[in-house]
């Protein structure tokens, strides 16, 4: 056992396989920590945490946010000189989901004769992949490791929905397509896995009914049309 910091679907620390309650400030600390791969200066957290303070204002939350961890602060952060960072045997649960995203786009995935070997827990994969990153705090710090993690959780799903469908699992297959379409509805990639899914179960409707949603979707929003390779995919002439 140990300390986990949770950011996915929301924060939550975990000590000793216990929930543990910590102040705002002390959560917004430890979560910034949680997704910088390397020690940050403690003028750097602070500046990112309290943008609208001074810096000794900013500097004075950051020692008071560290102060209210009491007992927990040495089991969690590192404190070396001007810098912090979370101890290295702490589990940060979007580092696993990173590691899980690389490993689903691993080539090695295939065994070299046209065939994919795919993760034996599907659902597990699926439903780590559609969860979001603290998606009830509103910080801009968050905005760029957002997108980040929504560009790897894209992708991956892709590629697992592929794999998939080349496996033979039509129904997980679609499961991972749905997923990544839900996460980026306006995504021609995602919607074109999908639709290969149904395509490969021989839903031949169920394609077509999703790539009709697309079109009408794409045309009503951006007033753009599909690709042609997308049409040509379900056996329809795109207009001129």
């Amino acid at each position: 056992m140990g300390a986990q910091v949770c950011l996915m679907r929301g924060f939550e620390l975990r000590v000793d396989a216990r929930p543990v309650l910590v102040s705002q400030n002390a959560q917004r600390v430890l979560a910034f920590l949680a997704l910088r791969d390397r020690p940050q200066r403690r003028t750097t957290v602070a500046s990112a945490l309290w943008t609208d303070s001074t810096e000794d204002r900013a500097a004075a939350n950051l020692r008071t946010a560290l102060w209210k961890l009491s007992d927990l602060r040495d089991r969690l952060v590192r404190s070396a000189g001007t810098y912090l960072s979370l101890c290295p045997d702490v589990d940060v649960d979007l580092s696993r989901l990173m590691q899980r995203t690389r490993r689903l786009q691993d080539p090695a995935l295939d065994d070299g004769t046209g065939d994919a070997v795919v993760p034996a827990d599907v659902a597990a994969d699926v439903g780590e992949l559609s969860a979001d990153l603290l998606p009830d705090w509103d910080e801009d710090w968050l905005v760029f490791e957002r997108e980040r993690l929504r560009q790897y959780r894209i992708h991956a799903l892709e590629t697992l929905c592929r794999r998939l469908v080349r496996s033979g699992r039509f129904g997980d297959a679609v499961d991972a397509g749905l997923s990544a379409v839900e996460s980026e509805p306006l995504r021609e990639s995602a919607q074109r896995v999908l639709i290969e899914a149904h395509l490969a179960e021989g839903n031949v409707s169920e394609a077509r009914r999703q790539f009709d949603r697309y079109r009408t979707m794409l045309w009503d929003d951006m007033g753009l049309l599909p690709t042609v390779p997308l049409w040509t995919l379900v056996g329809v002439l795109r207009p001129e």
